[in-house]
């Protein structure tokens, strides 16, 4: 996905009168940038870009929380008869965030000269994605775009908390893994060795546990800098591969919905999300072809992404929505009843809609059940850990006083 690259240029110029003017300007390139000064009926003298300050404050970055209050803004604004430039202006220049402030007034600038608000926001992909882009277009179709602003605000809100949650339930398991590793690294480098100047002078075979704890110590103590780089070099990896290979993200994906219960909660918040995104295109009167194209990319894991676009395939050829979840085998079986019942009814978005509030609730409940049940084991692990160390220790002198 391409990345949203404007640039401030500083300019001067004269206006039709002939009063010299000068500002600054964000766009995507220079030509761009002259090409609007000119619509302003501004005579441009001199155009640079603006240098950005060596030790300056960095701009802050636009969170989907940011544009989630944007559309509520621009809702409310369009709902009481603001106009849509005026808006763009109104929320632009009172955004607190200046990175906020470019962007919108970026889109406004493109208002301007007679590009759909749509169209305008589609330039502008990493904030606005082709679910965003779709909605709004059917909202300017239809004559209902602050209608449509308001629901797009709702599903920004509902879907952000589901992520918040899901990063949540894998924190705790992160955290205990990070916990224990930096805690064994700080007994084995420096509690370990003082033991182990104590033991030299009992002139007594080590038991086996003890040897391996001294021998764990003696290779990181003079290895950790090898253990360190390679940790780094995994890590770099993987990251790496997560970001250019479809393969790998595919296998994460599907190992991640085998864990233990964060597999579960993965499952659902999928589901909730599916029935989320589809709930808000279907009564924006997006067809259902078209909608799910952007609920495979909304599901948040790979292997939904290509079941939904799997179904999208077989509805365009007339399967009903109902058997093409079927034959995935992913979706449980009341969440396809009641995509049934939707289509029977006609009331599909709202049937949707219900689903997305169980399963949303469904994925309150379980991570709150998770963190209560990882809280206990982060203390358990790093007792067995701490504990085994200390054991592993304290066996020789135990051994001597059985001995004495």
């Amino acid at each position: 996905m391409a990345k949203d690259q404007s640039t401030v240029f500083a300019w001067e110029g004269s206006d039709r009168n002939g009063a010299r003017l000068r500002g600054e300007l964000s766009s995507r390139s220079e030509t761009l940038a002259r090409a609007e000064l000119r619509r302003q009926g501004i005579r441009v003298f001199k155009i640079k870009k603006k240098a950005k300050p060596l030790f300056g404050p960095r701009k802050k970055k636009i969170l989907t929380k940011d544009i989630a209050v944007f559309s509520r803004q621009l809702a409310t604004m369009l709902a009481a008869g603001v106009p849509l430039v005026q808006a763009f202006e109104i929320v632009g220049r009172g955004h607190e965030k200046p990175s906020m402030q470019d962007l919108l007034l970026s889109i406004k600038a493109d208002i301007e000269g007679g590009s759909p608000l749509a169209e305008a926001l589609s330039k502008h992909p990493v904030y606005f994605d082709e679910l965003f882009c779709n909605l709004v277009h059917a909202g300017e179709q239809a004559g209902v775009l602050e209608t449509l602003l308001h629901k797009i605000a709702d599903y920004k809100e509902k879907t952000e908390s589901i992520k918040g949650k899901i990063k949540k339930a894998l924190t705790y398991p992160t955290a205990v893994l990070v916990i224990a590793c930096i805690v064994t690294a700080i007994l084995l480098i420096f509690v370990v060795p003082q033991f182990e100047e104590l033991f030299k002078g009992f002139g007594a075979d080590l038991p086996a546990f003890t040897k391996l704890v001294v021998g764990m110590s003696r290779f990181l103590q003079d290895y950790w800098y090898m253990v360190l780089g390679a940790l780094i070099a995994v890590g770099l990896g993987l990251v790496r591969l997560k970001q250019r290979s479809r393969a790998f993200n595919q296998w994460l994906d599907r190992a991640l919905l085998q864990v233990p219960a964060i597999g579960m909660i993965i499952h659902k918040a999928a589901i909730a999300r599916f029935a989320r995104t589809l709930s808000t295109m279907s009564a924006a009167g997006v067809p259902l072809v078209e909608a799910l194209r952007s609920v495979a990319g909304a599901t948040g894991n790979i292997v939904y992404s290509m079941a939904v676009l799997h179904m999208r395939d077989e509805v365009s050829t007339g399967t009903q929505l109902q058997m093409s979840m079927r034959q995935v085998n992913l979706f449980p079986n009341m969440v396809i009843q009641m995509v049934a019942i939707g289509e029977e009814s006609g009331s599909l978005d709202s049937m949707l809609a219900k689903v997305a509030d169980f399963y949303e609730e469904e994925v309150n409940n379980a991570v709150d059940s998770l963190s209560s049940l990882i809280e206990p084991m982060i203390m358990a692990i790093l007792g067995v850990i701490v504990g085994g160390l200390v054991v592993a220790m304290y066996l020789p002198i135990f051994k001597l006083g059985s001995a004495i």
